[in-house]
């Protein structure tokens, strides 16, 4: 069993930074999320639609309403807000140092369950080069580490290749299928739900397995 929770609601294991791995792409690194992250942020957003807007929950406004720059200090301070109270651990994944997505550990339930899911997108770019790998890796270790958690879940629309790649090559297990389960794209998906509890994270960690696999190296 994880340490209580500690007083003050300050999370455990937060805030932190993650790395580095060295993947075809470049140097892998998580940190926390930033206010002056917004530019690069919306950069990417926008420039991705076609690449991310398939997989992402259905919200009001349009694509580039919802990611303008100045969309982001709100969305930012919601993330902040969410890591202080403990329910969730915002990451940004950074490549040789620039922004290149996310990977957001959220709905984090303290104990009995010592749970939470993990969700991430990253810059079409870079897809296949195994820098998401790399990311959602490090983030995993750290929530079944230092954060305390036990078990880790991720959704997947089945359509989803690439993402359902990434949970398979980290070991993650396919447990079911969740049928109209989130509006996803303007419409009720279908979506696969995967998980990994602590005691099938191999010595080393899963950074360690794809350094040992030579997915990636230490950096």
């Amino acid at each position: 069993m994880a340490a209580p929770f500690p007083a003050g609601g300050r999370h455990p294991g937060w805030p932190a930074r993650l790395g580095a791995l060295r993947v075809g792409a470049g140097v892998v690194e998580l940190r926390p999320v930033r206010l002056l992250d917004g530019a690069a942020w919306s950069a990417l957003r926008l420039r991705d639609e076609a690449h991310l807007a398939p997989w992402e929950p259905t919200m009001p406004g349009t694509w580039a309403q919802r990611h303008s720059s100045a969309e982001w200090p709100g969305r930012w301070m919601l993330l902040r807000s969410a890591a202080r109270k403990g329910t969730a651990l915002p990451f940004a994944i950074t490549l040789d140092g620039r922004l290149a997505g996310h990977v957001m550990i959220g709905n984090v339930v303290r104990e009995p369950l010592l749970s939470a899911y993990v969700g991430y997108w990253c810059d079409r770019g870079v897809t296949g080069s195994g820098v998401t790998t790399a990311a959602v890796a490090l983030a995993v270790d750290h929530c079944l580490g230092p954060a305390g958690l036990h078990r880790i879940e991720a959704t997947v629309r089945p359509e989803n290749v690439a993402s359902r790649r990434v949970l398979v090559k980290l070991g993650f297990r396919e447990e079911g299928l969740f049928r109209r389960y989130l509006d996803v794209d303007g419409a009720w998906r279908d979506h696969l739900c995967f998980a990994l509890t602590a005691e099938e994270v191999p010595p080393g960690g899963l950074a360690g397995r794809l350094v040992s696999s030579g997915r990636a190296e230490r950096a």
